[in-house]
């Protein structure tokens, strides 16, 4: 597979969720998470930031009728919010504790500590924050991640001395997990149409890719999904989700290598800045240049070719 790689300040944007019970799952978010729901929203759409305003760290849209995805389906494994210190992340544990929040897991995976749980409608939703970078254990040049049982009590500690009082400044979407149905495919998109790098590959069943040396900006695996389908369009779960790159010449390479692998550009243009791709396993991204040159010449864009099997 050819070398590629995204630019040293591409991140993850916002994640768009259809969901079926718009008023429930805003209330998670808000009153659970600490985020803000846009003013001036309908009840058709949530948007939700730390303070109500842009950048969103997701999107709630209401979809009648709506029902869970079947089981095996690909799609969202869980949205990771990161917390801008453990403080935070200790903070937060004990709101959960006192809201009466059931935790799926709680794992210390060397690089980061990571609180788990799910929301109204079965959404994975991890809340972590990162240790220093500079400590992050490496083998062979490569970024070491475990999953080890995490110390709550200690973790609580560390968010003793201040209240929770919502999400803080610079509580951003820290990296998205996504359940696909096979990692050869999902490695020929993160890595050879986005252009991630691949990051670690010890995990069984699982990939992770990142960019600027991160431990990860986007995680797959094909635990219970492998060989799985795309849920139905009216299902509940993950619509797409962002990619934010730093600028429109970074967002046209990103298209240049969609067309040489027979991805379509599904909405938008590199002109205007965004474009929407669909990975081979159905999964909606929406990659965002944050800065746009004038003057940014807009390359052809690939035809409707059929996606791989």
């Amino acid at each position: 597979m050819a070398e590629t790689s995204i630019g040293a300040g591409a991140s993850i944007g916002r994640v768009r969720l259809r969901v079926a019970d718009l008023t429930a799952m805003t209330r998670f978010y808000c009153d659970v998470l600490g985020l803000r729901r846009a003013p001036g929203d309908d009840d058709r759409i949530a948007r939700l930031s730390v303070d109500g305003r842009p950048p969103f760290l997701f999107e709630l849209e209401a979809v009648a009728g709506a029902s869970r995805p079947p089981r095996g389906s690909t799609g969202l494994y869980h949205s990771a919010v990161l917390l801008p210190s453990r403080a935070w992340l200790g903070r937060l544990l004990r709101h959960l504790a006192r809201c009466g929040v059931a935790l799926d897991g709680a794992s210390d995976h060397l690089v980061s500590e990571a609180l788990y749980l799910r929301d109204p409608e079965g959404n994975g939703v991890e809340l972590y924050a990162d240790r220093p970078r500079e400590t992050w254990p490496r083998r062979g040049g490569a970024i070491v991640m475990t999953t080890e049982p995490l110390d709550l009590d200690a973790l609580a500690a560390a968010g003793a001395e201040g209240p929770w009082s919502g999400a803080p400044a610079g509580t951003r979407i820290g990296h998205i997990h996504l359940r696909v149905a096979a990692l050869d495919r999902a490695e020929a998109f993160y890595h050879g149409v986005a252009g991630f790098d691949v990051t670690l590959r010890a995990y069984p069943g699982a990939l992770f890719f990142s960019a600027g040396g991160y431990h990860h900006h986007v995680g797959v695996n094909v635990w219970g999904s492998a060989g799985g389908s795309p849920p139905p369009g009216a299902a509940t779960g993950l619509q797409s989700f962002a990619i934010l790159l730093p600028d429109g010449r970074e967002l046209a390479e990103v298209v240049r290598r969609a067309g040489a692998a027979g991805v379509a550009i599904e909405t938008g243009s590199p002109r205007g800045g965004a474009v929407l791709l669909r990975d081979w396993d159905g999964i909606g991204v929406e990659v965002v240049a944050e800065t746009a040159p004038a003057g940014q010449p807009e390359p052809p864009a690939a035809g409707p070719v059929p996606r791989r099997a």
